[in-house]
């Protein structure tokens, strides 16, 4: 790619073992070598991928599905378009037929188009697919998606949730980078980005380093996982990565989860507000506030408000649903004034 990087960790379990915590929880990323193997999906991809293309339609409902299609002038990077004024791809509303049977017709192809459909619920789109190929995971309100494509190229990114990505179909290249790398990578727009999250701005293929000399740094934090049909890698929460699908036929299944209960939102919420209410303060009041969420939220602990009498801690309470109904209820009111 560009330097000599660091490769995650590698564990040896499959799909019908429970992972143990310490590895779900793990802070950071971990390869899970021929993890899925024994899927049928797997197994039937090796024989031909029109095998495994019959054997996922086997499973699909016919709702309609949203695919991306990238001219082949984009050498299979999902991005924005040269102004940023829009991206160089286009969503279209189709059949996983449509999409499978268009990858089939350009396999091996050197300029075929990018192809793909993005993260997917599949007991909505494929029910039954789960029963054969699955994974045990000990954790509440697990999500299972599935994603489908050709060679594609998808910019760095992060996501709330951890999640397992299993490679089934296809050989996959994961570029991964801890949270604290955020400057490192040059991020773009938070509120237009082509999968909804800020990406990375940095052409991995061909970093220029003039432009973004940071990106040398965040390299030297990266961690890679290369993975083959069966293969899994373990993403925790909000670490940035760079994905790299480079077969005629790509399937990754993810397993999301989060550690906090959906009542406490999500995080970003608190950023877009920030960036409206704190951002252009002076600096002696950022400073305050800074300190004010150091004490109240990144420092706070059991001790924090012992002063306080448990009856008078209103929303300092301990979190649950009811007192996240509370909070939410305030700050609408506070946004509608």
């Amino acid at each position: 790619m560009m330097a000599t990087l660091n490769f995650a960790a590698e564990l040896s379990y499959n799909s019908s073992q429970t992972l143990p915590d310490e590895v779900i929880n793990t802070q950071t990323p971990i390869i899970l070598r021929n993890f899925i193997s024994n899927w049928p999906l797997t197994e039937i991809s090796q024989k031909s991928i029109s095998d495994a293309v019959e054997y996922l339609l086997k499973f699909y409902n016919q709702q309609p599905v949203n695919i991306v299609i990238g001219e082949s002038d984009t050498a299979q990077r999902i991005f924005y378009n040269e102004d940023f004024s829009g991206f160089n791809f286009k969503s279209l509303t189709t059949s996983m037929d449509n999409l499978l049977s268009r990858i089939l017709q350009y396999a091996s192809e050197t300029k075929a188009p990018t192809l793909y459909m993005a993260s997917t619920e599949i007991e909505k789109w494929l029910p039954g697919f789960n029963e054969d190929n699955n994974i045990v995971l000990d954790r509440d309100n697990v999500l299972a998606s599935i994603w489908i494509g050709n060679k594609c190229r998808i910019s760095a990114h992060f996501d709330l949730p951890s999640n397992i990505a299993c490679c089934a179909v296809g050989r996959r290249t994961f570029t991964l980078f801890p949270p604290d790398q955020v400057s490192n990578l040059y991020p773009g727009p938070i509120d237009f980005a082509p999968g909804g999250q800020p990406i990375s701005t940095v052409d991995f293929k061909k970093p220029d380093y003039k432009k973004f000399p940071r990106f040398k740094e965040a390299l030297k934090n990266a961690l890679v996982a290369e993975l083959e049909p069966g293969d899994a890698v373990i993403v925790p929460s909000m670490w940035w990565h760079h994905v790299e699908s480079f077969d005629d036929l790509n399937v990754l299944v993810n397993y999301w989860w989060r550690e906090s209960p959906k009542y406490m939102g999500n995080p970003s919420a608190v950023l877009n507000h920030a960036l409206m209410a704190m951002r252009q303060l002076p600096d002696d009041q950022k400073k305050a506030w800074k300190q004010m969420f150091d004490y109240y939220i990144f420092e706070n602990d059991e001790n924090s408000h012992s002063h306080i009498p448990d009856n008078a801690l209103g929303i300092l309470s301990p979190m649950d649903e009811s007192n996240a109904r509370k909070i939410r209820t305030m700050v609408l009111n506070q946004l509608n004034r």
